[in-house]
């Protein structure tokens, strides 16, 4: 008989988000019941937890319970709060990573208070200046993500390497891709092409020993062409709300043009809907981790209830059961000495 596999721990701001603290409970309710390697831990003033799960029945469910103090107001500015308040829901919950009392944590708090907790408390991996923003852009291409998609604007060639070794753990170990191919974004495919930026880069890429194809320009974002694809966040944040806009677009433009035809055989809303929804985000596993922080920090969105909170939270227990903060320490090692042995042989 084999070994049961080991529960993952992880920490909840129970206050973070615009629906918490009931939608946040319920949902770490309905996690650990459909999920027993799952273990919840919500923080917040502890009288309000206990009173929300009375109302969701998780009576035998495997859910602790941590006092904060305190947490963030709407009013606050979520960085100086952090800063000022060290009895924060937020605070409490990342310092639970910090001791290795939790192998995670997910807030749906405010972006600004997450990272500013995540960097305070758990600090970065060496060699990362800031967390890493990346993602699936369409289910079109499920197996490509882009990086960096709008944390760090001002880049430098090192920086970009960085972005291709994290990506390259995210496809790898997140979206099973066993060998990922990496690539640059640039407007040419020749090296010599773009600013000095991608062509310094291009030429660390090349020695890094990671699986880099070269560039691919903007045409080939969504040709499946390229399983990691680096840039600076200037360009990946316009590129993430030109997809987001999309799949909104096109969808008001079908419907209005169907009203003034006529009715056309097999096409039905669903279908439509269903055409519009590929080229929508896919919330993929992966898309809300904060990357680059020395240790396993993901946010949901602001306006999650329940049933997304739930998958959230299978999400990070699958992220953190693969170490994907220890994997992306070993390749930066990895790359690093790659690079350091070409550098001394010149």
């Amino acid at each position: 008989m084999g070994r049961p596999a080991q529960k993952i721990r992880i920490a909840i701001d129970a206050m973070g988000g615009d629906y918490a603290p009931q939608e946040i409970v319920k949902g770490a309710v309905e996690a650990a019941r459909s999920d027993q390697r799952l273990v919840p831990i919500l923080v917040g003033p502890i009288e309000v937890i206990r009173k929300e799960l009375a109302e969701c029945d998780a009576d035998g469910l495997d859910i602790h319970c941590l006092h904060a103090d305190d947490f963030i107001k709407e009013e606050e500015n979520p960085a100086l709060a952090v800063r000022r308040k060290p009895n924060l829901s937020i605070s409490v919950a990342t310092k639970l990573v910090k001791s290795g009392e939790a192998e995670a944590l997910l807030g749906a708090t405010a972006t600004g208070s997450l990272v500013a907790s995540a960097i305070q408390h758990l600090g970065m991996i060496d060699g990362i200046e800031r967390p890493v923003i990346g993602g699936v852009l369409s289910r079109l291409t499920p197996t490509t993500v882009i990086l960096d998609l709008g944390a760090n604007t001002d880049c430098k060639p090192q920086h970009l390497v960085n972005f291709a070794v994290i990506g390259m753990v995210y496809a790898r170990t997140l979206l099973d891709v066993p060998e990922p191919k990496v690539a640059l974004l640039n407007i040419g495919k020749e090296g010599g092409k773009g600013n000095q930026l991608t062509r310094e880069t291009y030429t660390l890429l090349g020695k890094s020993g990671l699986n880099f194809i070269g560039n691919v320009e903007g045409d080939e974002i969504l040709s499946s062409r390229a399983n990691v694809i680096v840039c600076d966040g200037f360009v990946g944040n316009s590129i993430l709300k030109f997809s987001e806009s999309i799949g909104r677009i096109i969808d008001s433009h079908i419907k209005s043009r169907l009203r003034d035809m006529p009715a056309v055989s097999g096409v039905t809303e669903s279908s439509l809907n269903e055409l519009v929804g590929l080229l929508a985000l896919p919330g993929a596993i992966g898309a809300g981790i904060l990357w680059g922080v020395d240790g396993l920090v993901a946010k949901t969105h602001g306006n999650s209830q329940a049933p997304m909170v739930a998958r959230r939270l299978g999400q990070v227990r699958r992220a953190a059961e693969r170490d994907v903060v220890g994997c992306v320490k070993s390749e930066l090692a990895r790359v690093r000495k790659n690079l350091k042995l070409l550098d001394g042989n010149r």
